[in-house]
């Protein structure tokens, strides 16, 4: 297969998967009405554990998981936590502004690397945090005591969380070799492992096990989850960075258009203005990333 023919199929791939994760929060959002937040959470990790952990043994590596205890840490943040309080927060708020809120995770590793990897803000970084900074503050509109307030606080929340998990899977990276499909796997698992139990001790619904439900569950954890990681895995390796980058982009857009078709739903003029401003600092970030020619991190895709 000729070099081009590759990077046409992965600019293709790329195409489908935005279109992927960004419905995915539509799907998420539908899936509430059949499940508690909690335990849809876990029941599409678990399922996209689940149809991942074939890849690990197709691909003929070492299963058992190489660095567990990193595995874990990411598992704790950027699978049990992030999902769960997208979850929360989808319960309550908005998909299209869920999703743009827990796509401030690129701010957020930006200032967690700073203490924790010694990465100093440089550049584009400042001029881009300052922006996602108040295009925070036009979202949460602390001055209305808005009762989506809670529910955009917990999607900030899943973005720290995301970040934290990113952060800690560079810091493993900067230090050993990593089987990205290995980790991907191993940090899913066990971060499972507490979503399990948190949710068992608060299930507080019974779940409906519709038709509608299973097929909502088999796309979030199928697609949006295992084959997911999978397609961004091959993007990455046939596609360069900048263009990765910014295609990753499309993804809060695609979950903002979906959500006002599919679920009527319609930001207010300071929210879009917010929304705005977070998506002027992505590009200024991707931009930044381009311009100094730095790899996309692998495991910063959606779980």
């Amino acid at each position: 297969m000729s070099a081009a023919h590759s990077i046409r199929r992965a600019a293709v791939v790329m195409a489908v998967l935005v279109v992927a994760w960004g419905y995915a929060w539509v799907l998420a959002k539908m899936a509430l009405a059949y499940c508690a937040p909690l335990q849809v959470a876990t029941l599409r990790t678990a399922v996209g554990a689940a149809f991942l952990f074939p890849a690990l043994l197709w691909r003929g590596g070492r299963v058992l998981p190489e660095h567990p205890w990193a595995a874990l840490g990411v598992g704790v943040f950027q699978t049990a936590l992030f999902v769960m309080l997208n979850n929360l927060a989808l319960a309550q708020g908005e998909a299209g502004k869920t999703s743009v809120l827990a796509f401030t995770m690129p701010f957020w590793v930006l200032v967690f690397a700073w203490p924790m990897l010694g990465e100093r803000i440089r550049g584009l970084g400042w001029p881009a945090v300052i922006l996602a900074g108040a295009g925070l503050v036009m979202i949460l509109e602390p001055w209305g005591l808005r009762a989506t307030l809670l529910a955009k606080t917990l999607a900030v929340l899943s973005g720290m969380c995301w970040a934290l998990g990113v952060v800690i899977a560079k810091r493993l990276q900067n230090r050993h070799h990593v089987d990205v499909y290995n980790f991907t796997f191993w940090q899913m698992a066990l971060g499972l492992a507490p979503m399990i139990l948190v949710s068992a001790a608060t299930h507080s619904r019974p779940i409906e096990w519709t038709w509608p439900f299973i097929a909502i569950l088999l796309l979030l954890g199928v697609l949006g989850t295992a084959v997911g990681w999978i397609a961004w895995f091959y993007v990455l390796e046939h596609l360069p960075a900048g263009t990765t980058s910014m295609a990753s982009l499309g993804v809060p857009v695609i979950a903002l258009l979906s959500s006002a078709l599919q679920l009527g739903e319609r930001p207010s003029g300071a929210e879009w203005t917010g929304m705005t401003l977070i998506a002027i600092a992505l590009a200024v970030i991707s931009w930044d990333a381009i311009r100094r020619h730095r790899a996309v991190e692998p495991l910063m895709g959606q779980e």
